[in-house]
């Protein structure tokens, strides 16, 4: 687990199935990150069994509440089908709209760098 004074990261849970599908259905928060709006709670929690089950993807949680209001990970380039420069890891962010433009994402993303620093090769 990773935080700062106002969020922690840490791993998705199967209770965040409902916080995920409160802000992944919104129609501003998926595409703007390259996926389509969650269609129901249970698509949310199959989202969190596959695609953030994994220990480089976390769940931004705002500890004030505990709960869990976007989503941050990253991929060493030749792990992914996106475009990278050689040995670039990519990264990917979002939180729900409410909490947008708030810097959030930045401290999420400074957690993450530092936990890549120390735990990884990646070099960026």
């Amino acid at each position: 687990m990773m935080e700062t004074e106002r969020i922690l990261l840490r791993p998705w849970r199967d209770d965040d199935a409902a916080a995920l599908f409160k802000y992944a259905s919104d129609p501003d928060v998926g595409p703007r990150a390259g996926w389509p709006p969650h269609k129901s709670v249970e698509e949310s929690l199959e989202i969190i069994h596959t695609v953030f089950h994994s220990d480089i993807n976390w769940a931004i949680e705002l500890k004030a509440t505990g709960e869990a209001i976007g989503a941050i990970g990253y991929l060493p380039a030749p792990e992914s089908n996106l475009p990278a420069r050689e040995g670039e890891p990519l990264i990917g962010y979002w939180v729900g709209k409410p909490y947008w433009n708030q810097g959030i994402c930045t401290e999420a993303l400074e957690l993450m760098l530092d936990h890549i620093r120390k735990t990884t090769d990646i070099k960026y």
